[in-house]
Protein backbone atom coordinates (compact mmCIF):
# COMPACT_ATOMS: atom_id res chain seq x y z
CA UNK A 1 0.00 0.00 0.00
CA UNK A 2 2.56 2.39 -1.27
CA UNK A 3 1.60 6.29 -0.78
CA UNK A 4 4.62 7.78 -1.87
CA UNK A 5 4.25 11.08 -3.05
CA UNK A 6 0.80 11.50 -1.61
CA UNK A 7 -0.41 14.00 0.76
CA UNK A 8 -1.76 13.04 3.67
CA UNK A 9 -3.83 14.99 6.25
CA UNK A 10 -4.72 13.58 9.67
CA UNK A 11 -6.41 15.48 12.46
CA UNK A 12 -6.05 14.61 15.75
CA UNK A 13 -2.48 13.27 15.57
CA UNK A 14 -0.65 13.83 18.38
CA UNK A 15 -1.65 10.54 20.15
CA UNK A 16 -3.87 7.33 20.08
CA UNK A 17 -5.51 6.61 16.18
CA UNK A 18 -4.45 9.52 14.77
CA UNK A 19 -0.66 9.06 16.07
CA UNK A 20 -0.69 6.11 14.41
CA UNK A 21 -2.11 6.10 11.31
CA UNK A 22 0.66 9.26 10.71
CA UNK A 23 3.33 6.84 11.71
CA UNK A 24 1.94 4.34 8.72
CA UNK A 25 1.44 6.74 6.42
CA UNK A 26 5.11 7.91 6.74
CA UNK A 27 6.33 4.37 6.65
CA UNK A 28 4.34 4.19 3.22
CA UNK A 29 5.87 7.30 1.94
CA UNK A 30 3.51 9.63 2.31
CA UNK A 31 3.57 13.27 3.26
CA UNK A 32 1.66 13.46 6.11
CA UNK A 33 0.14 16.53 7.70
CA UNK A 34 -0.25 16.22 11.91
CA UNK A 35 -3.27 18.48 13.17
CA UNK A 36 -3.33 18.87 17.02
CA UNK A 37 -3.79 20.70 19.80
CA UNK A 38 -0.88 19.31 22.31
CA UNK A 39 2.39 20.91 20.67
CA UNK A 40 4.60 18.53 22.76
CA UNK A 41 2.45 15.06 21.92
CA UNK A 42 2.83 16.43 18.20
CA UNK A 43 6.51 17.09 17.90
CA UNK A 44 7.21 13.05 19.96
CA UNK A 45 4.81 11.36 17.25
CA UNK A 46 6.61 14.05 14.28
CA UNK A 47 9.83 12.17 15.20
CA UNK A 48 8.71 8.74 14.71
CA UNK A 49 7.11 9.65 11.14
CA UNK A 50 10.44 11.24 10.40
CA UNK A 51 12.32 8.47 11.53
CA UNK A 52 10.57 6.33 9.31
CA UNK A 53 9.99 8.39 6.05
CA UNK A 54 9.67 11.65 5.41
CA UNK A 55 9.26 14.54 8.15
CA UNK A 56 5.76 15.38 8.74
CA UNK A 57 4.34 19.08 8.51
CA UNK A 58 2.87 19.68 12.02
CA UNK A 59 -0.15 21.93 11.99
CA UNK A 60 -1.12 23.29 15.92
CA UNK A 61 -4.75 23.96 15.80
CA UNK A 62 -8.13 23.31 17.54
CA UNK A 63 -10.46 22.14 15.04
CA UNK A 64 -13.16 23.59 16.45
CA UNK A 65 -11.48 27.07 15.39
CA UNK A 66 -12.82 27.56 11.68
CA UNK A 67 -10.20 30.10 11.34
CA UNK A 68 -7.52 27.12 12.43
CA UNK A 69 -9.35 24.50 10.00
CA UNK A 70 -8.93 27.25 7.39
CA UNK A 71 -4.90 27.35 8.62
CA UNK A 72 -4.47 23.86 7.89
CA UNK A 73 -5.72 23.56 4.37
CA UNK A 74 -4.08 26.48 3.55
CA UNK A 75 -0.57 25.43 5.21
CA UNK A 76 -1.01 21.93 3.55
CA UNK A 77 -1.69 23.70 -0.22
CA UNK A 78 1.52 26.21 0.53
CA UNK A 79 3.88 23.10 1.84
CA UNK A 80 2.63 20.30 -0.90
CA UNK A 81 0.76 22.01 -3.68
CA UNK A 82 -2.06 19.31 -3.40
CA UNK A 83 -4.05 17.05 -1.04
CA UNK A 84 -4.40 13.10 -1.74
CA UNK A 85 -6.16 12.16 1.95
CA UNK A 86 -7.85 13.56 4.83
CA UNK A 87 -8.16 11.61 7.85
CA UNK A 88 -11.06 13.24 10.33
CA UNK A 89 -10.02 11.30 13.44
CA UNK A 90 -10.30 14.31 15.89
CA UNK A 91 -12.73 13.80 18.44
CA UNK A 92 -13.93 14.45 22.05
CA UNK A 93 -16.26 12.95 24.60
CA UNK A 94 -17.42 14.34 27.39
CA UNK A 95 -19.83 13.24 30.86
CA UNK A 96 -23.00 14.37 30.86
CA UNK A 97 -26.86 13.42 29.46
CA UNK A 98 -30.19 15.25 29.73
CA UNK A 99 -30.31 14.74 33.50
CA UNK A 100 -26.90 17.09 33.54
CA UNK A 101 -26.50 20.72 34.23
CA UNK A 102 -24.52 20.98 31.80
CA UNK A 103 -26.09 19.01 29.10
CA UNK A 104 -26.26 21.77 25.79
CA UNK A 105 -23.06 23.09 26.76
CA UNK A 106 -21.34 19.38 26.36
CA UNK A 107 -23.48 18.69 23.37
CA UNK A 108 -22.62 22.08 21.72
CA UNK A 109 -18.76 21.26 22.51
CA UNK A 110 -19.03 17.89 21.34
CA UNK A 111 -20.89 18.48 18.20
CA UNK A 112 -18.55 21.50 17.56
CA UNK A 113 -15.27 19.06 17.09
CA UNK A 114 -16.86 15.90 16.09
CA UNK A 115 -19.35 16.61 13.33
CA UNK A 116 -18.79 20.90 12.53
CA UNK A 117 -15.30 20.40 12.29
CA UNK A 118 -15.42 17.13 9.98
CA UNK A 119 -18.31 18.92 7.71
CA UNK A 120 -16.06 22.57 7.67
CA UNK A 121 -12.33 20.78 6.89
CA UNK A 122 -14.23 18.68 4.44
CA UNK A 123 -15.89 21.54 2.49
CA UNK A 124 -12.30 23.12 1.86
CA UNK A 125 -10.25 19.89 0.66
CA UNK A 126 -12.80 18.66 -1.67
CA UNK A 127 -12.31 20.60 -4.26
CA UNK A 128 -8.30 19.23 -4.23
CA UNK A 129 -9.72 15.99 -3.29
CA UNK A 130 -11.61 16.24 -6.57
CA UNK A 131 -8.38 17.39 -8.77
CA UNK A 132 -6.20 14.52 -7.16
CA UNK A 133 -9.39 11.69 -7.22
CA UNK A 134 -8.60 11.47 -3.07
CA UNK A 135 -10.57 10.08 -0.49
CA UNK A 136 -11.26 10.79 2.89
CA UNK A 137 -11.57 8.25 5.93
CA UNK A 138 -13.89 9.83 8.69
CA UNK A 139 -13.53 7.94 12.60
CA UNK A 140 -16.39 7.24 13.76
CA UNK A 141 -17.66 4.99 16.84
CA UNK A 142 -20.07 1.99 17.75
CA UNK A 143 -21.19 4.28 19.97
CA UNK A 144 -23.16 6.03 16.69
CA UNK A 145 -24.74 2.95 16.31
CA UNK A 146 -25.73 1.69 20.03
CA UNK A 147 -25.94 3.32 23.02
CA UNK A 148 -22.91 2.22 25.44
CA UNK A 149 -23.35 4.58 28.11
CA UNK A 150 -26.41 6.55 29.63
CA UNK A 151 -24.06 9.39 30.26
CA UNK A 152 -22.35 9.78 26.93
CA UNK A 153 -25.19 10.85 25.31
CA UNK A 154 -23.81 13.67 23.27
CA UNK A 155 -20.52 11.55 21.72
CA UNK A 156 -23.25 8.95 20.65
CA UNK A 157 -25.09 11.68 18.97
CA UNK A 158 -22.09 12.93 17.30
CA UNK A 159 -20.82 9.82 15.59
CA UNK A 160 -24.39 8.54 14.53
CA UNK A 161 -24.38 12.26 12.63
CA UNK A 162 -20.53 11.31 11.26
CA UNK A 163 -21.77 8.52 9.57
CA UNK A 164 -24.74 9.63 7.88
CA UNK A 165 -22.47 12.55 7.14
CA UNK A 166 -19.99 9.73 5.79
CA UNK A 167 -22.26 8.45 3.23
CA UNK A 168 -24.29 11.34 1.93
CA UNK A 169 -20.56 12.94 1.23
CA UNK A 170 -19.95 9.67 -0.49
CA UNK A 171 -23.01 9.56 -2.62
CA UNK A 172 -22.14 13.23 -3.28
CA UNK A 173 -18.26 13.15 -4.16
CA UNK A 174 -18.51 9.61 -6.26
CA UNK A 175 -19.21 11.25 -9.75
CA UNK A 176 -16.33 12.84 -9.29
CA UNK A 177 -14.10 9.84 -8.94
CA UNK A 178 -13.92 11.01 -4.42
CA UNK A 179 -14.13 7.99 -2.36
CA UNK A 180 -15.87 8.55 1.18
CA UNK A 181 -15.52 5.84 4.22
CA UNK A 182 -15.29 5.26 7.58
CA UNK A 183 -13.84 3.24 10.47
CA UNK A 184 -15.42 2.33 13.40
CA UNK A 185 -13.60 0.71 16.53
CA UNK A 186 -14.96 -0.59 19.84
CA UNK A 187 -12.76 0.09 22.86
CA UNK A 188 -9.15 0.86 21.59
CA UNK A 189 -6.80 1.89 24.19
CA UNK A 190 -5.50 5.38 23.96
CA UNK A 191 -5.90 8.57 25.89
CA UNK A 192 -9.70 8.59 25.31
CA UNK A 193 -10.86 7.56 28.70
CA UNK A 194 -8.51 9.77 30.90
CA UNK A 195 -9.56 12.87 28.15
CA UNK A 196 -13.13 11.93 28.94
CA UNK A 197 -12.87 11.77 32.51
CA UNK A 198 -13.94 8.45 32.83
CA UNK A 199 -12.13 7.61 36.58
CA UNK A 200 -12.54 4.29 37.74
CA UNK A 201 -12.34 2.39 34.15
CA UNK A 202 -9.56 0.78 32.54
CA UNK A 203 -8.41 -0.73 29.39
CA UNK A 204 -8.76 -3.97 30.80
CA UNK A 205 -12.36 -3.62 31.89
CA UNK A 206 -13.30 -1.90 28.71
CA UNK A 207 -11.98 -4.99 26.77
CA UNK A 208 -13.81 -7.56 28.99
CA UNK A 209 -16.91 -6.98 28.54
CA UNK A 210 -17.00 -7.41 24.69
CA UNK A 211 -17.59 -10.93 22.77
CA UNK A 212 -13.26 -11.21 21.82
CA UNK A 213 -12.25 -10.01 25.49
CA UNK A 214 -9.91 -7.24 24.24
CA UNK A 215 -9.17 -3.87 23.61
CA UNK A 216 -7.49 -3.07 20.26
CA UNK A 217 -3.95 -0.97 19.74
CA UNK A 218 -4.19 2.39 17.88
CA UNK A 219 -2.03 0.43 15.14
CA UNK A 220 -4.93 -2.02 14.30
CA UNK A 221 -7.46 0.72 13.50
CA UNK A 222 -4.64 2.31 11.83
CA UNK A 223 -4.33 -0.54 9.40
CA UNK A 224 -7.91 -0.27 8.47
CA UNK A 225 -7.46 3.42 7.90
CA UNK A 226 -4.98 3.21 5.35
CA UNK A 227 -6.67 -0.01 3.61
CA UNK A 228 -9.30 2.21 3.20
CA UNK A 229 -7.28 5.16 1.64
CA UNK A 230 -5.04 3.01 -0.53
CA UNK A 231 -5.95 1.65 -3.94
CA UNK A 232 -7.12 -1.47 -3.19
CA UNK A 233 -9.81 -0.14 -1.90
CA UNK A 234 -10.81 2.27 -5.19
CA UNK A 235 -14.39 0.02 -5.58
CA UNK A 236 -15.24 1.22 -1.60
CA UNK A 237 -17.22 4.16 -0.99
CA UNK A 238 -20.11 5.08 1.59
CA UNK A 239 -18.53 1.97 3.92
CA UNK A 240 -18.45 1.58 7.41
CA UNK A 241 -15.72 -0.70 8.54
CA UNK A 242 -16.50 -1.45 12.15
CA UNK A 243 -13.37 -3.16 14.18
CA UNK A 244 -14.45 -3.46 17.64
CA UNK A 245 -13.54 -6.59 19.14
CA UNK A 246 -17.36 -7.78 18.74
CA UNK A 247 -18.60 -4.97 20.45
CA UNK A 248 -21.75 -4.29 18.40
CA UNK A 249 -22.65 -7.99 19.01
CA UNK A 250 -22.71 -7.41 22.97
CA UNK A 251 -21.36 -4.58 24.74
CA UNK A 252 -21.92 -5.64 28.31
CA UNK A 253 -21.73 -2.06 30.13
CA UNK A 254 -23.97 -0.13 32.98
CA UNK A 255 -22.17 3.04 33.03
Amino acid sequence: MSFSNKVVIVTGASSGIGAATAVLFAKEGAHVVMVGRNESKLSTVAEQCASNGHTPLVVKADVANDDDVKRIVDETIENFGKIDVVVNNAGIGLFGGTLSDSALKVYDEVMAVNVRAVYLLTTLTVPHLIQTKGNIVNISSIAGKKPLSRNYLSYGISKAALDHFTRGVALELASMGVRVNEVSPGPVKTDFLDNAGMTGVSWDNMGSIVPLKRYSEPEEVAEVVLFLASDKAKGITGSDFVTDNGGLLEYNVAQ
